[in-house]
C-alpha cells in the first residue's frame, strides 16, 4: 500500500473512531465554513457531519460483516440527518425574518 493510500485510511479510521483531529488541510477548510458570511449553521454542518460518518460506519460494517457497527451508523446518519434538516429549517426562518 502507498503512502497516500495509508494515509486516507488512517483518515478513515480517525473518523470512526470519532476522534475530532482533521488532518488534510481541505478538510480543514470545509470545517471552518461556518466563519464565513453565507455559511451553514452549527445544525446544519454537524448533522452533515454526522450523516458522513455515520454511512462509514455502514458500510464498514457491511464489508466486514459486523451487524452492529452497520446498525449503529444507519442510527448515527438518521439523527444526523434529523439535525441537518432541523438546522436548514433554523436557516429558513432566520432568512424569513
Amino acid at each position: 500500500m502507498d503512502a497516500s493510500a495509508q494515509n486516507a485510511l488512517d483518515n478513515l479510521i480517525s473518523l470512526i473512531r470519532g476522534k475530532r483531529r482533521i488532518p488534510d488541510p481541505a478538510l480543514r477548510a470545509a470545517a471552518n465554513i461556518h466563519s464565513q458570511e453565507n455559511s451553514m449553521n452549527k445544525d446544519q454542518s454537524q448533522g452533515r457531519v454526522e450523516e458522513v460518518k455515520g454511512k462509514v460506519k455502514e458500510v464498514a460494517g457491511k464489508v466486514t460483516g459486523n451487524k452492529t457497527l452497520e446498525h449503529k451508523g444507519k442510527i448515527q446518519n438518521l439523527k444526523g440527518q434529523a439535525q441537518a434538516k432541523y438546522g436548514d429549517r433554523k436557516a429558513a426562518i432566520k432568512k424569513a425574518t
